[in-house]
């Protein structure tokens, strides 16, 4: 059957129509960034890849490509026979490389030759981070964004996650990030992702939404732990409607304890992470809080925590920045409930 070469603009629009999206760049480049859903296929990997390059540079490229081939060969083979001896012939994969050349090309050639209906990413990763990027600058645009505000430990998240259970709409940033948000947020031994892929992940969930209807999501600063938030995005949800969540103090305290028990567990890890904010609250502080928690004051420091740095910063933070933050479409009390917490969610879905 004859390979079909598919602009990345067509390709990602038609994404769902195909049975697997393949990735034949090495297993570094796939971890980087790769399309939603792709599996990695490595025409060559990264011990490959590097000796291959180097042959072209100390003997010559002739001798580089016949050894690359050999290699290619080798790997192709090994994929076919351990992912594709039992497909269909109506099998039909979106395949890529860098800039769909030589490795998917590869791949794709023998796939194509066996009769399976393959398609080969135009331009090829290259294309697709292009589109991703020109897409993060409209897309924002599209939408009616509702942005839900409430003081550290109010219960975003949780909210966020009931709302999308009821089938709202919702972008949940610190999901896609890996990460809780704040100083605190990154969960220990789980690393974010890389910059690429977040936005790519930012993409991926905003072009699955119907613009008819408005989008929850909840009010980040410009960056996520180390990722940033796309310019657009964050431009339009500074400017959009707020909801303010609304929960007791000790009602905060208790839902912190409960989200971050990885810190009542591992006290030395929450006084390393308290180190970041000697910049900001002084050594005579930040000791005070590494005190009491070793002395298993845990909560009294999430307490203080909230009253005197987050708290402050926070209100701070949203009059400047989020338009609605004054005027907010609605206040919601929820008093830490899993019932409460779904009136909530139940009322801002009829919003």
């Amino acid at each position: 059957m004859p390979l079909v070469t598919i602009p990345a603009d067509q390709a990602i629009a038609r994404l769902a129509e195909f049975d697997a999206v393949i990735d034949a760049r090495s297993e570094s480049e796939y971890a980087e960034d790769r399309l939603p859903g792709a599996i990695n296929w490595p025409t060559l990997n990264d011990a490959e890849r590097a000796l291959v390059g180097t042959e072209y540079k100390q003997v010559s490229p002739f001798t580089a490509r016949k050894r690359g081939a050999v290699l290619a060969a080798r790997n192709v083979a090994a994929h076919i026979e351990r992912e594709a001896i039992d497909k269909p012939k109506d099998w039909a994969p979106l395949l890529y490389c860098w800039r769909g050349g030589q490795r998917s090309g590869s791949l794709a050639t023998v796939l194509s030759a066996i009769g399976f209906r393959v398609h080969l990413l135009e331009g090829g990763y290259r294309e697709y981070r292009r589109a991703v990027i020109s897409a993060l600058e409209q897309l924002p645009q599209r939408f009616d964004f509702r942005i839900v505000c409430g003081v550290t430990g109010s219960g975003k998240s949780r909210l966020l996650q009931r709302l999308a259970e009821l089938g709202v709409q919702v972008l949940d940033l610190e999901l896609l990030a890996n990460h809780r948000g704040s100083v605190l947020g990154l969960v220990p031994g789980s690393p974010q992702p890389g910059q690429k892929q977040f936005e790519s992940r930012v993409w991926d969930a905003l072009r699955r939404f119907d613009p008819a209807r408005p989008v929850i999501v909840e009010s980040e600063s410009k960056k996520v732990g180390d990722l940033r938030v796309p310019e657009k995005l964050i431009e339009r949800m500074r400017a959009s409607p707020c909801i303010r969540l609304e929960l007791s103090l000790e009602g905060r305290v208790q839902l912190l304890i409960e989200d971050y028990d990885f810190f009542v567990r591992d006290t030395e890890t929450f006084c390393q992470r308290l180190d970041a904010l000697r910049v900001l609250r002084g050594h005579e502080v930040v000791n005070g809080w590494q005190e009491a928690a070793r002395a298993g004051r845990t909560r009294e420091v999430v307490r203080d925590l909230l009253v005197s740095h987050y708290d402050p910063v926070y209100l701070q933070s949203m009059k400047r920045n989020f338009a609605g933050f004054g005027q907010p479409l609605a206040a919601i009390e929820w008093d830490g409930s899993a019932a409460s917490l779904d009136a909530a969610a139940q009322r801002i879905a009829t919003l």
